[in-house]
């Protein structure tokens, strides 16, 4: 399986997110899987940029056909290097040590994600708050609404993924599974119980390490109003193939990738089940 080719398009900006309306509790948002750039950032990206290294790969991928399931998913078109959906409006800090903003000024790897005096003007900023922004946080917020009301809560999964080691973000390798519930205020606790729980044993994880949840989770997850949140960073060393990584190339590991899929769809089985 090969990377999606990018596909610039022009500053009027359309289609921000792909959207699919479920008969479930469950809302499953991918916000960093995006690949699609404006014609901005596709002329002013350095050349390790238009590569994307930061982007969740192959998330849509990996959870399947969650329609033909029943669950409500909606995922970003446009790259986190365009807007980053699950940082703040207003770009507040979430974390204390070093991270990456709503437009993203450096890559993970602290090298600049724009050619110096190219970088994107505040007018465009402006551009993709309001268009991209803004369209796929209220598309999240009227489906949690109308999930709530018919089931009387609903439970969103905020589906990441990232490389196993990211020196700026965290020392070490990471776990597996990454799950993140912004100190158990973000979901009552039996999400995180029943999450935890369907993992195999050959699998590592942890809750509320260096991922809590990120603007997603901690917005929309309301336990006290029926609305869970849980955010999930899955290892990208689950899934990619580690050698062609070290290359600057994002590929499915094809023994890993069905193995994966499998528990992920375990994950969302456990979701669906749990009793609120």
């Amino acid at each position: 399986m090969s990377n999606v080719e990018l596909q610039p398009v022009h500053n009027r900006i359309e289609s921000p997110f792909e959207f699919h309306q479920g008969d479930s509790p469950l809302l499953v948002s991918m916000p960093h899987s995006g690949l699609q750039l404006t014609v901005t950032e596709e002329e002013s990206l350095t050349e390790k940029a238009k590569r994307l290294p930061d982007t969740d790969w192959y998330i849509p991928e990996l959870y399947g056909d969650l329609a033909a399931r029943g669950v409500s998913v909606i995922s970003a078109n446009y790259s986190r290097y365009v807007i980053d959906l699950n940082r703040p409006y207003d770009d507040a800090a979430l974390y204390t040590t070093k991270t990456t903003g709503l437009f993203p000024e450096i890559l993970f790897d602290e090298s600049p994600t724009f050619l110096a005096g190219k970088e994107p003007t505040d007018v465009h900023h402006a551009l993709c708050k309001e268009q991209i922004w803004r369209p796929y946080h209220q598309q999240i917020e009227d489906e949690l609404a109308r999930i709530k009301a018919k089931f009387g809560y609903a439970i969103l999964l905020d589906a990441h993924s990232i490389a196993a080691e990211v020196p700026m973000l965290f020392e070490g390798k990471l776990p597996d599974f990454n799950w993140g519930t912004n100190a158990g205020e973000s979901c009552a606790p039996a999400v995180l119980k029943s999450a935890q729980a369907c993992l195999s044993n050959n699998y590592s994880q942890v809750a509320n390490g260096r991922f809590k949840g990120g603007y997603i989770t901690r917005a929309f997850g309301q336990p006290a109003e029926g609305i869970h949140a849980i955010q999930l960073e899955l290892s990208q060393a689950t899934y990619l193939n580690d050698e062609l990584v070290k290359q600057g190339q994002y590929l499915l590991d094809e023994g890993k990738f069905p193995v994966i899929q499998k528990q992920l769809r375990k994950l969302v089985d456990a979701l669906l089940s749990v009793k609120l």
